[in-house]
């Protein structure tokens, strides 16, 4: 049973984050192959955010899981002669506890140190690429401003790079204004600087002070863009980026240091302990709601959905609860509140299969 239930767990994800990636990628692909970036560039934005999207993804495959699986075994009487054998629905459960354990585990790898990693690369990197004066300029038919001041524009890029009908502005001196225009242009590397090589244009310069236009031709010009790039400066830090265990202690200290309040730093690092434990939970609660229903020649459908809506209301309940935490730290122990009710739920559904249904038929036989 545990190997069913790890088999299709993986099935079941790898569909899931297909579905949600593709989704995700036609997004992403635009935007990045857009603003003149490379495949490699997209793969590499794709990767860093796979964590993020495993995680979301994770509750819903382990809860498909235990849910495809119990009700096969329910379909082929499977659950009912191990029951008819001796079997408890506690012992039954034990496999799925250990499933729900594992995926609860992969969460918990996905959380505390996955996902924060993954999160602060994807930022540098979406810095990087903003501040990429070479892949702005590489926009053609559009007005553009890779520098506060200065204005670019060419009206088409052929095959072989050559930027046709350029035109640059640079206004970030204040005592004068140039204009460049050029009828080709070349974007040319040496190290670490960049320039922009322009051929057969005419460059307009316009004194402030003694308001005087200074025009002339030139054959072939360079324009040094390097300044523009400023890739020196990092991002800030967050709670985001932090792995857990530097998160565990001195909220004081923490929220401080990074600008933010307490009760930020504990949503952030129980909310992560939580979500693992929600991974458990919605396994048990998926074998659980459907070993009640039992074998059905009409199919377990009303089951499923039931297990389902539960799940809902649990995880609906998880943002409103953040609230009170974000504004008083000592409350994080509310954040558990839906993984604990949910485990309740289970063990009063397993409690009732195991025995409870005929004590509350004694029950309301000496009521009545």
């Amino acid at each position: 049973m545990l190997s069913q239930l790890l088999w299709l767990f993986g099935f079941f994800a790898l569909v899931l984050v297909a579905v949600f990636w593709i989704n995700r990628a036609v997004q992403l692909f635009d935007r990045l192959i857009g603003d003149g970036q490379t495949a490699l560039v997209f793969l590499e934005f794709s990767a860093l955010g796979l964590p993020r999207l495993i995680t979301t993804v994770l509750p819903i495959a382990t809860f498909a899981a235990a849910v495809y699986v119990t009700n096969r075994l329910n379909n082929e009487s499977e659950l009912t002669v191990m029951m008819s054998t001796g079997s408890s629905p506690w012992r039954l459960a034990r496999p799925v506890a250990v499933f729900g354990l594992v995926s609860a585990l992969m969460m918990s790898m996905l959380s505390h140190v996955l996902v924060p990693a993954a999160t602060e690369q994807l930022s540098q990197r979406e810095i990087e690429i903003s501040r990429n004066i070479t892949s702005q300029l590489l926009t053609e038919g559009t007005f553009l401003s890779p520098a506060p001041g200065v204005t670019f524009y060419t009206r088409a890029i052929g095959e072989d790079g050559v930027l046709q009908d350029v035109f640059l502005a640079d206004r970030r001196l204040p005592e004068k204004r140039v204009i460049y225009t050029a009828a080709e242009a070349y974007l040319v590397r040496n190290g670490d600087d960049t320039s922009l090589i322009m051929v057969d244009g005419l460059a307009q310069q316009l004194t402030i002070s003694d308001n005087r236009l200074s025009t002339a031709k030139f054959r072939d010009f360079s324009f040094d863009i390097s300044p523009l790039m400023k890739t020196d400066e990092q991002i800030a830090p967050s709670l985001q980026f932090m792995r857990t265990d530097a998160l565990l202690s001195d909220w004081d200290g923490l929220s401080a240091s990074l600008s933010t309040r307490p009760g930020a730093v504990a949503e952030e690092v129980h909310s992560r302990f939580a979500r693992s434990l929600f991974c458990f939970v919605t396994a048990m609660i998926g074998f659980a709601t459907l070993l009640v229903g039992g074998y059905s020649r009409f199919g377990a459908w009303r089951e499923v959905v039931v297990a389902f809506l539960m799940l809902i209301a649990l995880d609906g309940m998880r943002s409103p609860l953040s609230t009170p935490v974000l504004d008083q730290a000592s409350l994080w122990p509310i954040l558990y509140l839906p993984s604990i009710i949910g485990l309740a739920l289970s063990a009063g559904l397993l409690w009732f299969v195991s025995g409870g249904r005929a004590t509350l038929h004694r029950l309301r036989g000496r009521a009545a």
